[in-house]
């Protein structure tokens, strides 16, 4: 073999090793603050269309090659919304995304009175918020904590988020992490929103776990 041929292979291999290296999906991250119980869902979206437990209220959520796309709609006047239905106090949930295009999300909670606080992810980091009370007139969203990290539009990524109690903790593949104690959040939650905003947000792998007592 001819050294530029060798060197070529070389150079092939060192791309394929990147390829594999970043953008992975279900990445396996291991919870810090609460013990993971039974597996509740499991959802690879395999079957092509999104499962009974999902709600898509605004925007559109097709399934295409095993992946959600979630896109505006612009009669809608309004960020998308998918909603997965599974009402909770304490839970594990990991899944995977791509903003492919879309300008950031949030994986928002809320309560039988409405919003409760939200995670937003955007290319440069990680931001928790209280949301606001809408009866109370005063009432204003609050960050409760914010982290770094860069999240390429070009990569897969792998957020594990823990509630237990009035603690909720967060990280991702890239090592963004971040995690806050907040009294008002010990409440049950109705289940699990993605709000987003853009071209489009891929989403992928979504895996959620009882909390063990």
């Amino acid at each position: 073999m001819r050294l530029r041929d060798t060197n070529m292979l070389a150079l092939l291999g060192v791309l394929l090793t990147s390829t594999i290296a970043h953008g992975e999906k279900g990445t396996e991250l291991q919870p810090v603050l609460a013990q993971p119980g039974s597996v509740v869902l499991d959802e690879s979206f395999s079957g092509g269309e999104l499962g009974e437990n999902w709600v898509a209220n605004k925007g559109d959520w097709p399934v295409q090659d095993g992946v959600v796309v979630g896109r505006e709609k612009k009669e809608d006047m309004h960020a998308a919304v998918l909603t997965l239905q599974h009402p909770h106090r304490n839970s594990i949930i990991r899944f995977s995304f791509q903003l492919d295009g879309a300008t950031g999300f949030n994986l928002s909670f809320n309560h039988a009175k409405g919003h409760l606080f939200r995670i937003a992810v955007s290319e440069t980091g990680l931001t928790l918020t209280k949301d606001a009370d809408k009866k109370d007139p005063t009432s204003k969203a609050k960050a409760l904590a914010k982290a770094s990290g860069e999240f390429d539009s070009a990569e897969w990524h792998t957020l594990l988020v823990e509630i237990l109690g009035d603690r909720v903790s967060v990280q991702s593949d890239n090592g963004s992490k971040l995690s806050i104690q907040e009294p008002s959040l010990d409440v049950d939650k109705t289940g699990y929103r993605f709000v987003t905003r853009g071209e489009a947000l891929l989403l992928d792998d979504v895996k959620i776990w009882n909390v063990k007592p």
